[in-house]
C-alpha cells in the first residue's frame, strides 16, 4: 500500500495484516514511522515490509512494485492512500504547488495501479483508492487538493470499467474528518465538537472506521462491487 507510515494508512496496514494479508509498506520519507507500523505488525505474528518510494516517479513506483511482488511472492491488493492534502488559497497557489498536489494524490495513484495490475495473477486483484468527502463537495481554499481527489473518482470509475474484463476490481472510499494522532493532538475540543455535530451521527471517524471499509472493498465479500466511491463520513455527504 503507498502512504502506510502513519494516520489512516497505518490502521489500513494494522487492518489488513490482522486479516491475515502481508503488507508492504510505502513511504516517502518518514522512515521511522514505517519501520514502526512494521515492527508492531511483525510482533503480532504478521507479515510486513517497507519500502521508500516517491509514487510521482515512475521509476521508484516500479521498482516499489518489484520489491512486494519478489517479498511475499506475488500482488493481491493495491491501496493507493499516499497523498498530500495541504489547503492553499487561489492567490497563492502556484504551478509548483499544483504539480506537487497531483504528483502523488493523481500521478501516483495511476502509476501505482498501472504496475500493480501487472502483477496481479490469473485471478485478478483489487485496488483500492482512498479519496476524500472533499472531492465530492469541495470547500473553500482547498480547491487544488478537491480536484485531485475528484480526478481520483473519476480515476475509479474508468479503471474499474478497463480492467473488469481481467477481473481486477477498483474502488474508492472518501473519508471524512478523520480523528488521526495528528488531529488529535492539534484540534481544538471545541472544534471537534463542531465537526462531530455537523455529521449526523454527531460523532467524528477514526483511522480504524476507514479501514474496515477498505479492507471489506479489498475482500471476496465485495466480489460484485467495482467503481464504487463509498463515504465513510458519519453522513456528512
Amino acid at each position: 500500500m503507498t502512504g502506510g507510515s502513519r494516520g489512516i494508512g497505518a490502521a489500513i496496514a494494522d487492518a489488513f495484516a490482522a486479516a491475515g494479508y502481508a503488507v508492504c509498506i510505502n513511504y516517502r520519507a518518514d522512515a521511522e514511522a514505517a519501520k514502526a507500523v512494521e515492527a508492531s505488525i511483525t510482533a503480532q505474528g504478521g507479515r510486513a515490509a517497507c519500502f521508500k518510494a516517491d509514487i510521482g516517479r515512475e521509476d521508484e513506483v516500479a521498482a516499489m512494485m518489484g520489491f512486494c511482488s519478489a517479498t511475499f511472492g506475488g500482488l493481491h491488493v493495491l491501496i493507493n492512500n499516499a497523498a498530500i492534502s495541504p489547503g492553499c488559497e487561489l492567490d497563492k497557489i502556484d504551478g509548483a504547488y499544483i504539480e506537487k498536489i497531483y504528483s502523488t494524490n493523481v500521478t501516483g495513484t495511476l502509476l501505482a495501479t498501472k504496475y500493480a495490475a501487472r502483477l496481479f495473477g490469473s485471478d485478478g486483484g483489487a485496488v483500492v483508492n482512498i479519496s476524500s468527502i472533499w472531492g465530492i463537495e469541495p470547500t473553500a481554499g482547498n480547491s487544488v487538493y478537491s480536484s485531485s481527489k475528484a480526478a481520483v473518482n473519476a480515476i475509479t470509475v474508468g479503471l474499474a470499467r478497463e480492467l473488469g474484463p481481467r477481473g481486477i476490481r477498483v474502488n474508492a472510499v472518501a473519508p471524512g474528518v478523520t480523528m488521526t494522532a495528528a488531529m488529535k493532538k492539534n484540534l481544538p475540543g471545541k472544534v471537534a465538537k463542531q465537526l462531530a455535530d455537523a455529521t449526523p451521527l454527531r460523532d467524528i471517524g477514526t483511522p480504524e472506521d476507514i479501514a474496515a471499509v477498505v479492507l471489506y472493498l479489498a475482500s471476496d465479500e465485495a466480489r460484485w462491487v467495482t467503481g464504487q466511491i463509498i463515504t465513510a463520513s458519519g453522513g456528512a455527504v
